[in-house]
């Protein structure tokens, strides 16, 4: 049986050896590194220092940036000063969620009567709304503070300037046609796309605004540190762009994380299991431990825990926060799961023509809201379309979803050609959500497949690995390891490296618990076979894997029982070369011993190198290699047809590739001259 792959699109950055030259001896990184850089438009020695210091960079001044920045903050200063009472309105992800209780911290340090709400998921949805702002004003508010939210709300922030209030909007998302009339509103969508704070999540406005007010009032002492951390982990959670101000302050917050003096945050990582003192806290540890225990109680709980979590001081009640986002978090976990598993079925079962559509969208009214984003990300993974997944809300009149994109699918952009189908929705290029009512859904489905096809081509619909440079298992040492992370912070917009190996040997592979894919990897290399392990999250379905393919993945350390290594977290697959693979060779699987081994001629002793030659034979012109530590001769000629034999063994294969060869006894004729005029050549070169 041919061995499952996953259908995949590699684009293989070409190599520059002169710039990556020029910027070896700029920097002193490794060549492999050189070239990650140049991937990344670094190409010039002052964008290099910049990357490799961040800090070193002269940067504007926010109030230059932002126009409405000096009005938001004399709005709220006069509010301080009156003793107005203002009011936050958050959201429930952890952008939001960070966002809110930054603005807290930082206005309640300040001496502000400050409160707060935050939209229900399952009742209000995304954003301020008309409820939210009717019951601030009968609270006795003065001015409304949006985080994450309220730029797409034109109607409730007409409606808060009717009833006599201020309104400051700080948002990141995608601005709408018309924006709403607030008395100030800051977003970096509204400054120059060359700015360093164009990439800014809504817990980074908020952060300039925090701090800004508080250097306008002298009040920073105490305060930029623990504000700081909570920029840091909402910026990562929200998949951020790790770029201008994000990459500058992220530097300085990864390093502060792991010794935070905020009881949540230490209270979060107690229960979560991270956080090494000694070292900065790698991204990966807030996007896939801390983030996602934050985000879950958004999804599927009170997101005024998680404001209560980030606000106290008191340790007691930080852990008893922190285990209940423990406890959502693997709620959250296991409703995942059963989503995915039915979104798999119905896909496979039911006439979803989404490669005709090209884009995917999928309904159940009994899937929980609160994550059907989470498994709209997997199914983009998985099959590399667009994907909108949509759920009911209550009396079933009105569907809602969450919508996740591709490079070249501006999710934002779909949502607004759909805008007269639409009740509401918002977002920005990669992801999004919206509601729709029932009766406007087939419709809706054909106008997002109406858009799909005026941006999308079908070569389009395979999941996109983007690697950086081919190496050799021999080049993946601890230095290269530690210059890796050194540059971090890796994330979106300045993706962790993905190295390619090709022709790689899975010496041992099977299927662990959470339909994960464990394998071990050997490559011949001018030093002689080396070995790595490995891992392919959510892979178990293609075990077994073929035994030799060309590997992409990301460079990872492992440290279990005391000791440290270096593993492959595999992230692309296809099958190596024909020209390279041996006829047959031995795989261990979980379920079985040595299989397929296919013997071949007497071949000098082996040295751990390969060579390589092209000589005529019978007015043909073949050419040939020895893979010594294989034991190994590979003849191929003109029409590509490949005969290998292993030392001391009468028999070979011979054909195109491994599936279609057949044995062939390689004593007889013509078989036996043809060796031996390879070896000669092979002894000449």
């Amino acid at each position: 049986m041919t061995p499952k792959l996953p259908q995949q699109r590699w684009n293989i950055a070409p190599a520059q050896p002169e710039a990556v030259a020029e910027v070896v001896q700029n920097t002193g990184l490794s060549p492999i590194l050189a070239q990650v850089l140049l991937n990344r438009g670094i190409t010039t020695p002052h964008a290099a220092q910049v990357y490799l210091k961040p800090g070193s960079e002269s940067l504007p001044p926010p109030l230059e940036e932002f126009p409405d920045l000096q009005k938001s903050v004399d709005l709220l200063i006069h509010a301080i000063e009156e003793g107005e009472k203002i009011a936050i309105c958050g959201d429930y992800d952890a952008d939001g969620m960070t966002s809110t209780a930054l603005l807290i911290r930082a206005l309640r340090h300040l001496g502000a009567d400050v409160d707060y709400a935050i939209p229900s998921r399952m009742k209000d949805g995304y954003g301020i709304n008309k409820r939210i702002v009717k019951e601030f004003a009968e609270q006795g508010v003065g001015l409304i503070l949006t985080v994450d939210n309220g730029i797409s709300a034109y109607d409730a922030i007409a409606l808060a300037i009717d009833l006599g209030l201020s309104v400051i909007v700080t948002d990141h998302h995608d601005l709408p046609p018309k924006l709403p009339p607030a008395d100030a509103i800051l977003n970096p969508k509204l400054i120059p796309e060359e700015s360093p704070y164009r990439g800014l999540a809504g817990v980074g406005v908020a952060y300039i605004l925090a701090v800004t007010l508080a250097q306008q009032l002298d009040t920073t002492k105490g305060l930029i540190h623990p504000l700081l951390e909570l920029f840091t982990l909402g910026t990562i959670a929200d998949l951020a762009p790790l770029v201008g101000v994000n990459r500058r302050w992220l530097k300085r917050g990864l390093k502060q994380l792991p010794k935070s003096d905020l009881e949540g945050i230490k209270a979060l990582m107690q229960v979560a299991g991270v956080g090494d003192q000694n070292k900065p806290m790698p991204p990966d540890t807030i996007g896939f431990r801390l983030g996602p225990r934050i985000n879950a109680v958004g999804r599927i709980g009170d997101p005024q825990i998680v404001i209560e979590l980030l606000t106290t001081d008191d340790p007691g009640i930080a852990l008893e926060r922190a285990m209940y986002c423990e406890q959502r978090n693997q709620e959250r976990q296991e409703m995942c799961s059963q989503i995915e598993s039915e979104a798999l079925e119905k896909i496979e079962n039911d006439p979803i023509l989404w490669q005709n559509d090209r884009v995917l969208v999928l309904f159940q009214p009994h899937w929980h809201h609160g994550v059907i984003g989470i498994v709209a990300s997997r199914l983009v993974e998985r099959y590399g379309v667009p994907v909108f997944i949509c759920t009911s809300e209550d009396d079933g009149s009105i569907i809602r979803g969450s919508a996740r994109g591709i490079p070249e699918f501006h999710v934002s952009q779909a949502l607004n050609y759909c805008d007269d189908l639409l009740e509401k929705y918002g977002g920005h290029k990669a992801a999004g959500g919206f509601s729709v009512k029932a009766e406007n859904f087939a419709a809706f489905q054909a106008r997002l497949s109406e858009f799909a096809h005026q941006c999308l081509d079908p070569h389009h619909l395979k999941p996109l690995i983007e690697i950086d440079v081919e190496v050799n298992f021999s080049q993946l040492q601890s230095l290269l390891y530690q210059q890796i992370e050194e540059l971090q912070p890796w994330g979106i917009g300045n993706e962790t490296p993905i190295f390619l190996s090709p022709n790689v040997r899975i010496m041992e592979q099977q299927a662990v618990k959470g339909n994960h894919l464990k394998a071990t990897f050997q490559q011949e290399t001018p030093q002689g076979n080396k070995e790595f392990k490995g891992i392919a999250w959510r892979w178990g379905e293609y075990c077994p894997l073929p035994t030799w393919v060309d590997i992409a993945y990301k460079l990872k350390e492992n440290t279990f029982n005391g000791a440290t290594n270096l593993e492959l977290e595999v992230v692309g697959v296809r099958p190596a070369d024909p020209q390279f693979v041996p006829p047959k060779t031995e795989v261990k699987t979980a379920h079985s011993e040595r299989v397929n081994e296919i013997n071949a001629p007497v071949l000098p002793e082996p040295n751990g190198v390969v060579k390589k030659a092209a000589f005529l034979y019978n007015n043909r012109r073949y050419t040939c290699s020895l893979w010594e530590s294989l034991n190994e001769l590979r003849i191929r000629n003109d029409q590509g047809k490949v005969l290998a034999i292993v030392r001391g063994q009468r028999r070979g294969l011979l054909g195109v590739n491994r599936d279609s060869a057949r044995e062939v006894d390689v004593t007889q004729a013509p078989f036996y001259d043809l060796i031996k005029a390879a070896l000669a050549a092979l002894k000449q070169g």
